[in-house]
């Protein structure tokens, strides 16, 4: 279940490029409950927050409130079992930009190691990179259809829900008007 943002969208795009990040992945890891232990210097720059506010934090911090619940519930079940995932994913920069990343997620023992026996996960590594322009197109449909299915069908929504709603009926067809 999506929780309120912290951060309030501005619908506008960060990207590697724009931040001089040169396509470096950006890498953090968790514990077995998505609580921040890494964050790496380049993850740092692009989504704006610093160290002490990411470390012993939620990994949900930097959720864009536009991701479809269900891609989470996907990557959840997926590494908990043990199983490697990757997928696309839009985040949410403290100054309320967004920004697109391919991300891999790895269950890891308590030495950082990959591991797929579920007995022995300790946490979760994530590698994210630079997507290309044609796939965040493809993501950006395909999400914006699911996370407007999705609020349709709940019952009762908050209020910030409501908003998101509205926001995804007056959504440009296309990611790059955020450019």
């Amino acid at each position: 279940m999506a929780a309120t943002p912290k951060v309030t969208p501005i619908w506008k795009e960060a990207t590697f490029q724009s931040e001089g990040l040169d396509a470096r992945a950006l890498i953090t890891r968790t514990d077995l409950k998505g609580i921040i232990t890494f964050a790496s210097l380049a993850y740092r720059k692009m989504t704006k927050f610093d160290k002490n506010e990411l470390i012993g934090s939620p990994h949900s911090i930097v959720r864009h409130p536009f991701m479809p619940e269900a891609a989470f519930k996907d990557m959840w079940d997926t590494i908990e079992r043990g199983e490697h995932w990757s997928g696309m994913v839009m985040n949410l920069r403290k100054d309320g930009k967004h920004y697109w990343v391919d991300v891999h997620v790895d269950p890891i023992d308590e030495n950082g190691n990959v591991v797929n026996d579920p007995s022995k996960i300790a946490g979760y590594v994530a590698v994210r990179r630079e997507p290309t322009r044609k796939e965040v197109q493809e993501a950006y449909k395909l999400y914006k259809g699911m996370r407007k299915a999705e609020l349709l069908a709940k019952n009762t929504l908050k209020s910030w829900e409501v908003d998101l709603l509205d926001i995804l009926d007056k959504l440009p067809d296309s990611a790059d008007a955020f450019l």
